[in-house]
């Protein structure tokens, strides 16, 4: 599996990379900018993320912007898709309207912090249709 992390918290950052480094590749980015650009990359490559975790408020281009261009990046590359990459909206914000405009950008899940491992670990699970406890063994890669 490979994962993207696009948060301008350092400390998020870190937490959501050591919850999936057991079972995913993964890259992080700073901002929405970095983010879009990482995704575009990937897709140009022919690696795209099957899983990208997106925070909402960040400098230069916010989370629901992003979300929003990626999905249409995925609208230009149909057949390279078997199917839409997940994106779990990791954010503080608990605010109605920032959740229905993550759902209407297409976002697959929405989880608040601060991040519960066990919870975002069963979001995972929920997303890729994988029991909870098995998940690296679904991919191939030691769980911790």
């Amino acid at each position: 599996m490979k994962a993207l992390v696009v948060d301008d918290d350092l400390t998020t950052r870190i937490l959501l990379r050591e919850i999936l480094s057991g079972y995913a590749e993964v890259d992080t980015c700073v901002d929405g900018v970095e983010g879009v650009q990482a995704y575009r990359t990937a897709l140009d490559s022919d690696e795209p993320y099957d899983l990208i975790c997106m925070d909402v408020l960040m400098p230069r281009m916010g989370g629901i912007e992003a979300l929003k261009l990626i999905r249409r990046e995925e609208d230009l590359h149909p057949g390279l898709l078997p199917r839409h990459t997940k994106i779990i909206v990791t954010t503080g914000s608990d605010d109605r309207g920032t959740i229905n405009q993550a759902f209407e950008g297409l976002c697959d899940a929405y989880v608040i912090k601060p991040i519960d491992t066990e919870e975002f670990n069963n979001v995972v699970g929920c997303l890729f249709q994988i029991e909870p406890g098995i998940i690296g063994d679904v991919f191939g890669l030691e769980s911790r």
